[in-house]
């Protein structure tokens, strides 16, 4: 069987190859193409994040990589679709003072998407597609489930909640069942150059406002009540729940409630006030199940670094659901996805549309 894997130039995605390689699949290394030739391709992000200029160093390590394992390599051209897809949704959802989070759609869209098809188009042939995501997927009944990976602070299942079961059912996870320290065990012992190098730790390395592109926009920094405490540069430079940085001194910490597009206001306030019941998320995609009819009680998630936490869910239109915690959680921020597990099933999710 053919396998194309979606390599990096990191050690996950280098011992991925390795491991389907040694469990006798045909392996064939692809690396997307996302850096824009024009436009983006003039901004300065860099530094060990998953879109910049360095993506050539990135290249060449997952050339290298081919070269030692001995398989076909190809690098893909994403630049236009990547755009398209991820940095437009990024710059949108900034300006409208969301939180986006825009590794959940490269990996929906663009990783397991557009680099597979492009790949096919281009001549290249496999039956299935892999990358080194710490999740794992089975098929239950005929249906292909997402879970979670074994090592709970590396599970990546957060980011790939709004796969497909076409796309689940031509992929494979090869790293689901082991932890990070094995990986870099595995990649020193098979001598792969990756075996040290660190994790990308953001989708960009630079300032965000190389991305936007936009001329500041001052508006007020408000209380609760409304009163004016400071003037801000663009609410598109906070996130809810920052404490650090906000430009306004208090006689106690103050945090960033709110972001209004509509009268371009920075809403803070004391800690007390970070922490919310419930959300609304809507845009959902389920993989576990067709829907939701009735309400149910599992586990969420809100960010990729929790640890799912109980709930329950409800119906709440067509393509909404209301999520109510059972622990009052904090800085839930729109834009960003709430994803629901059955233990350790991904049983879909949705992005965060209100808090309350």
């Amino acid at each position: 069987m053919k396998v194309l894997v979606g390599l990096s130039g990191g050690v996950d995605s280098s011992v991925a190859a390795l491991i389907l390689k040694q469990q006798g699949y045909e392996v064939i290394g692809a690396t997307m193409s996302i850096w824009g030739k024009q436009g983006l391709a003039s901004q300065e992000g860099k530094h060990n994040a998953c879109y910049g200029p360095d993506e050539v160093e990135d290249i060449e390590a997952a050339q290298n990589l081919a070269n030692q394992l001995g398989i076909d390599y190809h690098v893909v051209d994403c630049v236009t679709k990547y755009e398209d897809i991820v940095i437009k949704n990024f710059k949108k959802e900034y300006l409208d003072g969301h939180t986006p989070n825009p590794c959940v759609w490269c990996n929906a869209l663009i990783k397991f998407g557009v680099l597979p098809e492009i790949a096919r188009l281009n001549g290249v042939e496999f039956d299935k597609f892999a990358t080194g995501h710490y999740a794992k997927v089975e098929e239950e009944n005929g249906r292909y489930i997402l879970k979670r990976g074994i090592a709970p602070h590396k599970d990546q299942s957060y980011f790939l909640y709004r796969l497909k079961q076409e796309q689940l059912k031509n992929i494979i996870l090869p790293l689901g069942n082991y932890t990070k320290d094995q990986i870099r065990q595995i990649a020193k012992e098979n001598g792969l150059q990756a075996a040290d190098k660190p994790d990308s730790q953001d989708f960009y390395g630079g300032d965000y406002n190389e991305l936007l592109g936009v001329e500041d926009k001052i508006g007020n920094i408000v209380d609760l009540d409304g009163k004016v405490l400071g003037q801000h540069k663009g609410i598109w430079n906070y996130t809810i729940g920052q404490r650090k940085g906000i430009g306004v001194s208090a006689s106690k910490p103050l945090y960033v409630l709110e972001l209004r597009k509509n009268t371009n206001e920075v809403v803070i306030g004391p800690a007390d006030k970070t922490f919310k019941k419930s959300l609304i998320a809507n845009d959902l995609n389920w993989i576990a199940i067709d829907g939701l009819t009735e309400a149910i009680k599992c586990q969420a998630k809100i960010r990729s670094t929790q640890q799912p936490t109980p709930v329950e869910i409800r119906p709440n239109g067509q393509d909404e659901v209301e999520v109510i915690f059972e622990d009052m959680q904090k800085s839930i921020a729109i834009g960003q996805s709430a994803v629901f597990y059955d233990g350790d099933k991904v049983l879909g999710g949705g992005v965060i549309k209100s808090a309350s």
